[in-house]
């Protein structure tokens, strides 16, 4: 029986995997990490590692392979012996052998394993799906400098017009000044004359909207009636119980500490069994109760319990 599969999938699940006879399989979370010089980032991984000394049965393996396999522990414990016999033996004849999709053990010139894990499979399952990411160098000019030697190599020259183009210029100049100043007079008066006519209008506006009011007071023949609206006071059924006191003194204690606290406390009539109930206050829905019953049962009594009257 081939257990390396067996042994791979029990890596995705538990930090040790303990193969009778040969050693344990250790695994420690690394950290997602960027490598400057290759320019690449590696996602969160577990890196294996090999432990010789721990040989011991602890039941981990054979138990996956007897459930995979439907058949009994004994014979799973048997197969696992089968298959580390057949690696010692390569390992001997050979130097080393390799576990798929694991790593390579081998000896080295003191005749001690070494154990070099494979980097291909990442058995960190909230890693699933990442792969190791190469980003492109970035290259950065200088502008800077380039700026500078333009600058540096740019003339910069004026042309100068003859003296009789000037003078052309400053006879355009006066009269557009005129225009200008001929412009501004006219419009000023032209606003004066826009004002008059406005105020004109606005008379003769305000003066039909006065006629209109009072043509309307002339029909009312009489007061309008009074237009009363009944708001319906929402009863609050939801309270909060303090508790409920055979002395009416530890009542009225408890309502005043309830008070101090800043509660909306209140007593209510004695009831039935000739108690004297304190309330932390009462709701107009179940919602609203419901989350101050919990907040009270957080930071003032876990025993507080909510009242709830017939509706």
């Amino acid at each position: 029986m081939n257990i390396e599969p067996y042994i791979a999938e029990l890596l995705y699940r538990y930090q040790c995997v303990t193969v009778p006879g040969l050693g344990a399989f250790l695994t420690e979370i690394q950290s997602a990490h960027w490598v400057e010089s290759a320019n690449s980032f590696f996602p969160p991984k577990k890196m294996i590692s090999f432990n010789a000394n721990l040989k011991n049965n602890d039941g981990l393996l054979a138990n996956h392979i007897a459930q995979a396999e439907k058949t009994s522990y004994d014979y799973a414990v048997s197969a696992i012996q089968y298959e580390v016999l057949n690696w010692k033996k390569a390992l001997e004849a050979n130097g080393d052998f390799s576990i798929k999709n694991i790593g390579n053990i081998s000896l080295n010139a003191d005749n001690n394993i070494v154990f070099k894990p494979l980097d291909q499979t990442n058995y960190l399952s909230s890693s699933f799906g990442l792969s190791a990411f190469v980003s492109p160098v970035v290259k950065r000019e200088n502008f800077e400098q380039k700026i500078e030697a333009l600058e540096e190599n740019t003339v910069i020259t004026l042309n100068t017009e003859e003296r009789s183009g000037r003078s052309y210029l400053q006879y355009a100049a006066i009269f557009i000044l005129g225009l200008g100043l001929t412009a501004s007079i006219g419009y000023s008066v032209y606003q004066n004359q826009i004002a008059s006519e406005t105020v004109l209008v606005e008379t003769a506006v305000q003066k039909q909207v006065n006629n209109k009011i009072q043509e309307a007071t002339f029909f009312i023949k009489s007061p309008m009636p009074a237009v009363t609206l009944s708001v319906k006071e929402s009863k609050m059924s939801y309270h909060i119980m303090a508790g409920a006191f055979r002395e009416e003194k530890n009542a009225d204690k408890i309502f005043k500490r309830l008070s101090n606290l800043g509660y909306k406390a209140r007593r209510i009539a004695v009831n039935k069994y000739g108690l004297y109930p304190v309330l932390y206050g009462s709701y107009a829905t179940y919602a609203e109760a419901d989350k101050a019953k919990k907040e009270i049962q957080k930071t003032d009594n876990p025993e507080a319990w909510l009242l709830i009257e017939s509706l």
